[in-house]
């Protein structure tokens, strides 16, 4: 990721970015200050700042933590985090989860929100009209919104919602050599990928210490802070515009009209859009991924890679390997992405637990 670089580019400042999650916990050293609890609206605002299992903040850390206190860094420091909480499984509390809003009303929320980015570390093999319903309105409203694709490849085909939904990025989990974690779900609703191994997570909601993970959750979250530093530096262009640009330098070695169902259109690098003041995202209201939203999901969709799951990352033009495989293979070593080094260098890239509607299952 190179992010030393892209921060003297940008840093995601003036981006504010929605977290639908377990809630976001805005105490921890990493965050203080980054959380715009006050702008939650009332109505969906209930145990916005409670996190009960620490899934929620180690998304908000991800994205923008400033790495104080030795906490994590997150690869956008400079934006802003508004959170909101909607129930899972881990959440036992009957009283609570009644409480708790639901994923369709956090969506349509943060859609009427100032957030220009809607994160998703979360979804359920069904969807409903409401959600569906939730995310067209926010695309109407001009939302980008990422969603993680699921973390039971290994096990079976779950097509996941909302991240099969039409205008949603669904993200797959990569390696540090841009290899498709093997517990990353496959299917044409895979748009793009990014980092998901070896990362820092919160153990729970003690906020004491970070445990290592794995999944789409944080590859989502990656995604998400990948976006803000690119609208930041672009504070013009549209949604469709800075997912145009992560898809045109997306690292890939197959078609690009042939996206792959491991890794859909490739390996996200934000760096190859800051690096290039002049590149062109496109008209700001063509829609890059309008074959896939016409198409939607289909049956076989998991079954049939596009791209050849034993085929070689191309090595980035700058010296170190960027691009992606269609290779179902994990990671075997143990080896973890920098991007901040000084006084205190964290990991910021990696994978935790994938939150699933009504039911967590951890990868």
């Amino acid at each position: 990721m190179k992010a030393d670089e892209m921060w003297k580019v940008s840093t995601g400042k003036g981006v504010k970015v929605a977290v639908i999650d377990s809630g976001v916990n805005p105490n921890t050293s990493s965050l203080k200050g980054q959380v715009l609890t006050a702008e939650v609206p009332q109505t969906v605002a209930y145990g916005a700042t409670k996190d009960y299992d620490g899934h929620g903040t180690t998304m908000a850390e991800l994205i923008a933590g400033t790495g104080a206190g030795g906490g994590l860094k997150g690869l956008a420091p400079g934006a802003k985090i508004v959170p909101y909480r909607i129930a899972f499984e881990d959440l036992k509390s009957k009283a609570e989860r009644t409480k708790t809003a639901n994923s369709a009303q956090a969506i349509k929320a943060a859609a009427d929100s100032d957030a220009k980015i809607i994160s998703m570390s979360y979804g359920s093999p069904g969807g409903t009209e409401a959600e569906e319903a939730a995310v067209k309105y926010a695309w109407s409203k001009g939302k980008l919104m990422f969603a993680a694709v699921g973390n039971e490849g290994e096990k079976r085909d779950l097509i996941g919602y909302p991240a099969a939904y039409p205008f949603v990025v669904g993200m797959a989990a990569s390696d540090e050599n841009g290899k498709v974690a093997s517990f990353s779900e496959r299917g044409n609703y895979v748009d793009l990928a990014s980092p998901g191994l070896n990362v820092p997570s919160w153990c729970d909601n003690t906020f004491r210490s970070y445990c290592t993970g794995k999944g789409t959750s944080q590859a989502t979250a990656i995604a998400s802070a990948s976006a803000a530093l690119i609208w930041s530096a672009h504070p013009d262009w549209t949604a469709n515009q800075v997912l145009a640009s992560l898809i045109d330098t997306a690292g890939r070695d197959w078609a690009k009209n042939d996206p792959s169902t491991y890794l859909g259109y490739g390996l996200i690098r934000p760096r190859k859009v800051l690096e290039n003041g002049g590149i062109n995202p496109g008209a700001a209201g063509t829609d890059p991924l309008a074959k896939e939203n016409a198409t939607g999901v289909t049956k076989d969709a998991a079954a049939s890679p596009s791209a050849s799951a034993s085929s070689q990352a191309p090595k980035d033009p700058s010296g170190g390997p960027a691009s992606t495989t269609g290779s179902t293979s994990e990671s075997s070593g143990n080896t973890t992405m920098w991007v901040a080094l000084g006084a205190a260098a964290v990991l910021v890239i990696g994978g935790g637990a994938f939150a699933v509607i009504r039911s967590r299952r951890e990868a």
